[in-house]
């Protein structure tokens, strides 16, 4: 009787240990867990995607399908696909301005890519606060890497990183950026893309200059919906100028002038009056109250500025 006892204890102990060596040699799955820890920190990996392909056709919801069909549990959320066409200075800015706001690990997804097709790089970047960039080495970048940090860069040239089918010379969003996104969201380790790449090609964007005599600047965009115009002016350079919240400014847009309020926020100015403020970027700003700037004055950027310092005359300049 205690020789079955000792072997059906010997059983049970086998059977304990053989549990204990399964669940330690498995992987946490938590709540939609995956590979992909390894690069965002989180269960769920994210992309944030971003084009210049518009809405009026399949190119999207063609590269999601190509993302979704490699990661199924990513969180995949958009900053637009309205970017002004080939316009990589627009998707820069965009772009700059939506990182602060996702932690390390994020890849972003970004196809502004007037060379596809060309010598022009497909590259992964890693910024110094861990994020990830899948894009066109074509200075989109620029910006980001000058605030965040340069950590490094791998051209995408491993064909297990690509769609698993011909390559297309003029739809690399789908064949290339999306499936690499996708790989990378899934943990696969982004120095196996290809080979380094240390030097990346500069955007070199315009800034404003102070003088004596003022701000020149150039009108950067459109926040649109709303036609307001985005110019390259910031808060700390328009301070110098010396004018106070409620004080009349005349500046010159194009070289026409226009007098303007500056104001605090849209409402200190009875609807449909213009108004000179500071956005919420820090930048000038020039809008209507419940009005579109740009269709009211059929204007396209870019375009120019000039704000005089508030002693001075604007015919000095």
């Amino acid at each position: 009787m205690n020789r079955r006892v000792a072997q059906f204890t010997l059983l049970v102990l086998v059977f304990v240990f053989a549990l204990m060596g399964v669940s330690c040699t498995q992987q946490p799955t938590g709540n939609g867990g995956s590979a992909a820890s390894q690069v965002s920190g989180r269960r769920r990996p994210t992309i944030v995607f971003m084009t210049d392909f518009g809405a009026a056709n399949d190119a999207v919801a063609i590269c999601r399908a190509v993302i979704f069909n490699i990661v199924p549990e990513v969180r995949l959320t958009d900053i637009t696909h309205q970017v002004t066409p080939f316009s990589i200075e627009e998707a820069s800015r965009f772009l700059a301005g939506v990182t602060p706001y996702y932690p390390p690990g994020t890849v972003f997804l970004v196809v502004v890519d007037p060379g596809v097709g060309t010598s022009r790089k497909a590259v992964i970047v890693k910024s110094k606060k861990g994020q990830y960039f899948v894009l066109p080495d074509n200075g989109l970048i620029t910006p980001v890497i000058d605030r965040d940090g340069f950590d490094s860069a791998r051209e995408i040239t491993n064909r297990d990183w690509m769609i698993q089918a011909a390559v297309s010379s003029t739809f690399h969003g789908r064949d290339i950026f999306s499936p690499a996104a996708a790989h990378l969201a899934a943990g696969w380790d982004y120095h196996l893309a290809g080979p380094e790449v240390a030097q990346l090609v500069q955007l070199m964007p315009k800034s404003s200059t102070t003088t004596d005599k003022g701000i020149e600047g150039d009108i950067i965009g459109l926040d649109d919906p709303f036609g307001s115009l985005v110019t390259d002016i910031p808060v700390e350079e328009f301070k110098k100028l010396g004018y106070s919240l409620g004080e009349k400014v005349t500046v010159q847009i194009n070289k026409k002038s226009v007098s303007l309020p500056y104001v605090k926020t849209f409402m200190d100015v009875p609807v449909g009056e213009l108004l000179l403020y500071i956005d919420s970027r820090g930048r000038v700003g020039i809008a209507i109250n419940q009005g579109n700037y740009s269709k009211k004055f059929d204007f396209t950027p870019p375009g120019t500025i000039f704000i005089p310092r508030k002693a001075a005359s604007i015919k000095g300049k």
